[in-house]
Order: C-alpha cells, then sequence, then structure tokens
C-alpha cells in the first residue's frame, strides 16, 4: 500500500505555467495486493493494483494532442497488450480510480527448465541507470520506486545448464495501437544467453523488437574491488543500423565510518537527437526516437549522458543517495537526492527532491514549444511516498 504526493514549480516562460500556475500537485494511492501459489512443479501468480490519483496533471494531459502525449502520459492503460486488464472507473476533472492487473501467469518448473504464461515482468541487461538491452518496460532513469515493473503479455522460458550457464526465451504478444489487431510487427521475440566465468559474466541477445533485428552483446567483470559493466544492442531499422551503448564503474568503500556504493555510467542513445532539437515538432522528424518513447522504453531526448550516484547508509535504517543526471550535449542535468527511512519493519518513507538544471531550449532546462517564447519546462520538485507492507 503506498500513498504518494508530489510538488512541481514552474518557472514564468514555461508552457504549463499558465495551465497550473506556480506550482502543481500530484497526489495518489497505490494498493497492490500479490498473490501466489506454489504446488509441486506448477505455479500461479497473480498482482492486484487499486489506483486512486488526483492531480492538477491529469486535466492537462487528458486534452493534450498526440504528439504531446508522448512525453506526458495520462492513465495506465492495455490498449497494445493482448489483455485488457485495466478498468477504469472514473476519470473527470482532477480526479481518476482505476483497478487492474499487472501480473497473472501460470508456470511450470523443473531444475533446468522454466516455463510462464501470461503477464508478467523481465529484465535484462548490465545497466544500473540507463539499460539498452532491457526492451521490456525499463525503469525511467530518474524514478524512485522500481519496486515493481510493469507486465508484459507472453511466454517466458528458461532452460538452466549444471554449469551456471542458462538460455532464456521471450515472445510477448500486443495489439496495434489504431486497429486493435494482434499483429506480428507488433510484438517482440528474444532470446539471450547467460554465460557465467571466474571472474566475469556475458550476455548475449538476438532479437526481433516491433519489427527491428536488434543484436547485442553484455558483460560484467570484477577488477580490484569494482564492477565494470556495459551492454552494446545494435538494431536494424528502416532508417538504418544504429547502437546504443552503456557502460558503468561501480565500487563499494568505507567513508567516515558510513558504507557507500558509488556509481559513474555513460550512456550512448544512437536513436537520440544528434542537434540537440527536442521541440515536439523535432522529435516527430526522429520517428525511431519517438516511437520508443512513446512506448516507454527510452526516456532521454539526446545521444551522450552521464549519471553519478552514490548510495550513503547514514544509518542502517536510513539511506540517502544523491544522483546527477547529465546531457553532455546541451549541456543540462537533473540533480536529485532520494531519502529512504525503514521507520518500522513493515513500513517505509521514500522522498526525494530533484532539481532540473540548464539553459531555455535544453532537455533539462526544458525543450522550445510551439509557442514562442515558451518551454516544456519545470522547476524543482518535491515527491514523498509512504509504503506499507502488509
Amino acid at each position: 500500500m503506498s500513498p504518494q504526493a508530489a510538488v512541481t514549480l514552474y518557472p514564468d516562460n514555461s508552457i504549463f505555467t499558465e495551465e497550473f500556475g506556480s506550482s502543481s500537485i500530484y497526489s495518489a494511492f497505490d494498493a497492490r495486493v500479490v498473490f501466489g501459489v506454489r504446488h509441486k512443479k506448477f505455479s500461479f501468480d497473480t498482482d492486484y493494483q487499486l489506483i486512486g490519483i488526483y492531480a492538477d496533471q491529469l486535466e492537462l494531459t487528458r486534452e493534450l494532442p498526440p504528439e504531446l502525449q508522448v512525453l506526458f502520459r495520462h492513465l495506465p492503460t492495455d490498449r497494445t497488450r493482448l489483455f485488457d486488464l485495466t478498468h477504469i472507473f472514473s476519470d473527470a476533472g482532477k480526479t481518476a480510480t482505476l483497478q487492474r492487473l499487472d501480473r497473472l501467469s501460470v508456470g511450470f518448473a523443473t531444475d533446468h527448465v522454466v516455463m510462464r504464461l501470461g503477464r508478467q515482468a523481465i529484465t535484462w541487461g548490465n545497466g544500473l541507470v540507463y539499460n539498452v538491452m532491457d526492451i521490456f518496460n525499463p525503469f525511467d532513469p530518474a524514478a524512485v520506486d522500481k519496486e515493481f515493473k510493469t507486465g508484459d503479455d507472453m511466454i517466458y522460458g528458461q532452460v538452466l545448464q549444471s554449469n551456471g550457464n542458462d538460455l532464456q526465451g521471450v515472445m510477448v504478444f500486443r495489439r496495434d495501437p489504431i486497429t486493435g489487431d494482434v499483429e506480428s510487427d507488433q510484438g517482440s521475440l528474444a532470446f539471450k544467453y547467460h554465460l557465467m566465468g571466474g571472474s566475469y559474466e556475458l550476455d548475449v541477445l538476438a532479437a526481433q523488437h516491433y519489427g527491428d533485428n536488434l543484436v547485442g552483446v553484455g558483460a560484467n567483470v570484477s577488477i580490484g574491488g569494482g564492477v565494470l559493466r556495459g551492454d552494446l544492442v545494435v538494431a536494424d531499422t528502416d532508417d538504418g543500423t544504429i547502437p546504443s551503448l552503456v557502460t558503468s564503474w561501480s565500487q563499494s568503500w568505507i567513508w567516515g565510518g558510513k558504507n557507500v556504493s558509488g556509481l559513474a555510467e555513460y550512456f550512448y542513445n544512437g536513436f537520440g537527437q544528434a542537434d540537440g532539437c527536442y521541440s515536439p515538432l523535432c522529435l516527430a522528424e526522429n520517428p525511431d526516437l519517438y516511437k520508443r518513447v512513446a512506448r516507454g522504453e527510452l526516456f532521454n531526448l539526446g545521444r551522450h549522458y552521464l549519471a553519478l550516484s552514490a548510495m550513503i547508509e547514514v544509518t542502517p535504517l536510513f539511506l540517502l543517495t544523491p544522483n546527477i543526471f547529465v546531457n553532455l550535449q546541451d549541456p543540462s542535468a537533473l540533480a536529485q537526492v532520494v531519502f529512504q527511512n525503514d521507520l518500522q519493519e513493515n513500513l517505509q518513507l521514500w522522498s526525494a527532491i530533484a532539481l532540473p538544471v540548464g539553459a531555455d531550449g535544453t532537455e533539462f532546462g526544458g525543450a522550445a514549444s510551439a509557442t514562442p517564447e515558451l518551454y516544456v519546462s519545470a522547476g524543482p520538485s518535491v515527491s514523498v511516498q509512504l509504503v506499507w507492507y502488509w
């Protein structure tokens, strides 16, 4: 169970100032019931969500033109999934209530074979902030709540070898967003082989995803007390062959008697805007990027990024995580500080402060809008989320 609230401020030249004034409020209540049954080699899993939202943004996103709905989504939807497991009770004004099944699957497992059918989630790749190999509903790099990943309707299989290596396969079924029909060029068929070495791990990916052919390779290796990770994925699209890359270095140490883990990660977004123009018109001229943003696969519009993060264990029950996400082209950045408090055994408080930094027209400073001298920009924001497990 998770009530949450966020306040965002806006500069005078933001297109949102006319709609919201100097600030907007987002609040939501999300109750998730997780249920699973295991009997010998068989399993059944389902997650039920009940969501209530009160937010200034609901009125705006409901009326946005299609080119902006890509960047500012309204409500969770199963419009392109095989099964429609979302039901909206109400959606008017600044409020909405809905229910959905985010997991609904049956499984079969032996010592060497795993099979699951239905709505489920899968995560691939070695990226810790950005992830080019995680093509199925990846998290926003700046997301605070990464506990539950959105599920897809799929067939999943895994073959486990006695030496620790494994082969995973996924077939995802989706509908055309216009016709509503299940189409092969909307689905995904992917295979990933994972090899375990003495001090390293290796991944090899081959996939057909929304009609594009993808091949990739990734690895992580322990060096000098730290871990070097990386993935390279090459997509064969209608507009050519496009590579994307992520690589990172992470290490843990003790600083001032506190446990600290640090991370530096570089991300090359092959689909990003090479010219630094992020207006709706410019994005519409880059269909490969536009489609991936619309599908929730990409959250960044430029080419080159650097993420720096450190998790500091102030006390065993209080974690402090400063992050900065930098667009190296603009340059612009999003600075963020995340706080995690364990209030008691089954109660956590998550909070975050975020500050966009950059000039007008940059990605984090605010992209140009269709109205001269106005920008798609936001100022500082504060969010609070209480997570209760029962």
